[in-house]
């Protein structure tokens, strides 16, 4: 089985005041709290999500 890339999300900005779809992207990627961090699969579908909340996140480096 071939191992997965992964990525690091943190979430760095609050979802207040932002609009509900991207409140909602934030819940999809499993962010619940300011600072949390979430390793997702580096697919093009989470790339997607992350780069339409890109101001409220921040990529760190996946193993």
């Amino acid at each position: 089985m071939a191992n997965k890339e992964t990525i690091r999300v943190r979430q760095v900005k609050s979802g207040i005041g932002y609009s509900e779809d991207q409140k909602a992207t934030l819940v999809g990627l499993g962010l619940r709290r300011m600072h949390q961090v979430v390793e997702l699969e580096d697919t093009p579908s989470v790339r997607g999500m992350v780069n339409k909340i890109k101001h409220l996140v921040r990529i760190e480096s996946g193993e």
